[in-house]
């Protein structure tokens, strides 16, 4: 790493029991291609050469980390999660205390492409953060609550919101805190800049980067996963 790159810490909130599943241990401790799905995540974030430290947000009393063979790494550090993803999120920045730049980055995405990551930091020479996305590509429908389509949505301008997503860490902790204190929803952390009425940049993603939701999921996540250790082998 050139002596002037800055390196960054990764928030990866990871309490989520992720219900969709339909598994009986949280998804991100299904296995995928030899380790879990969390493995696989943390690997990843930390073999970026501008990432040298991980907070991760555990389920209180979680049973399965322990039992990975990653628990006792120096980079790794762990924190309690809270029964929101903001909650989460915010204990894990509590522990950012050497960084003016934090990313935030789901425990269910093993499969981030290292120039994505790249293309997102470059933000840091910028005024505001931003978050990693994809342009809509389907038609957009607006269902009612019996399932019937009501309209077609304009899809010009709509985006899929991916992560990491990458901010200022005192301002992600003063939008998360007040939107929190307000009762405002939050989905992601963009959410609650957009909220705080802060810019939020969205950097062009890479569709491999998907997040593990659905059980169908798993096996395209592994053939993303294949295809990057194979372009590593290749370097």
């Amino acid at each position: 790493m050139p002596a002037q790159a800055v390196s960054y810490t990764a928030v990866v909130p990871g309490a989520g029991i992720g219900t969709r599943m339909r598994s009986s241990v949280p998804k991100q401790y299904l296995k995928l291609a030899g380790k879990t799905i969390l493995e696989h995540c943390l690997e990843n974030l930390i073999t970026h050469p501008r990432i040298d430290r991980i907070v991760l947000c555990l389920q209180p009393q979680d049973p399965w980390f322990k039992q990975l063979e990653l628990t006792d790494k120096k980079w790794l550090t762990t924190v309690e999660g809270g029964a929101q993803r903001a909650d989460s999120v915010l204990n894990g920045l509590a522990e950012v205390t050497d960084s003016q730049w934090v990313l935030v980055h789901d425990a269910a995405r093993p499969c981030l492409p290292h120039k994505d990551l790249d293309m997102l930091l470059t933000l840091a020479d910028k005024e505001h953060g931003g978050i990693l996305a994809m342009p809509v590509r389907d038609t957009m429908k607006r269902a009612n609550e019996q399932g019937l389509v009501t309209h077609t949505e304009d899809r010009n301008h709509l985006w899929h919101a991916l992560t990491p997503q990458f901010f200022r860490c005192a301002e992600l902790k003063s939008a998360l805190t007040q939107a929190l204190a307000k009762g405002v929803q939050i989905t992601d952390e963009a959410s609650a800049i957009e909220w705080a009425g802060g810019q939020v940049q969205l950097v062009p993603g890479n569709p491999c980067n998907i997040k593990i939701t659905h059980p169908e999921d798993l096996a395209l996540a592994e053939f993303y996963l294949q295809h990057m250790t194979q372009q590593r082998e290749q370097r």
